[in-house]
């Protein structure tokens, strides 16, 4: 069952929710405080494999804690790429909250919770052909998959409720 979010569950995003869609920080906090989730990330190559990494719950701790993510345990064939970032709270341009001397965000062109930048960026740059124009790794990356300098070309983050 697919349930669509509206404006009335308290949780608004940006962009076409039957294509590329964004919650947002708070909205994925609510979404996560209605009850007990668990997340599936979809990951796409270039060659058309795909490959998924699920995590038997998932949550976001509130702004004050830095939107401080909360996985349950990982199973899939992608590998466990996100496992490093458990705990981390999320890091911006103007909020560098990961680990890292310098802010990843910066040098990974995108918000993450970043583990000293660690395995996985999915809000990176998307690099046609997976081939990074950068000295850093800054594409939309899952080390466990393709390495660090490989862009996937498509990804989906999913969250359900738990059976």
């Amino acid at each position: 069952m697919t349930r669509r979010i509206k404006k009335s569950d308290g949780i608004s995003g940006f962009g076409n929710i039957d294509g590329e869609y964004w919650l947002g920080l708070e909205g994925i906090y609510k979404l996560g405080r209605q009850g007990d989730y668990k997340l599936l990330v979809e990951l796409e190559d270039w060659t058309g494999k795909k490959v998924y990494a699920q995590y038997s719950s998932f949550h976001l701790e509130p702004e004050a804690e830095g939107y401080r993510l909360r996985l349950g345990t990982y199973q899939g064939n992608a590998g466990d790429s996100l496992g490093s970032h458990n705990g981390k709270q999320f890091t911006t341009l103007d909020r560098d909250k990961d680990g890292y001397a310098g802010n990843c965000a910066h040098f990974q062109k995108g918000g993450w919770w970043y583990n000293s930048c660690g395995q996985a960026n999915l809000n990176g740059v998307w690099y046609t052909g997976g081939v990074y124009r950068s000295k850093y790794q800054d594409g939309i990356f899952w080390a466990e998959y393709g390495g660090g300098f490989y862009s996937m070309k498509a990804v989906r983050i999913m969250v359900r409720p738990i059976d």
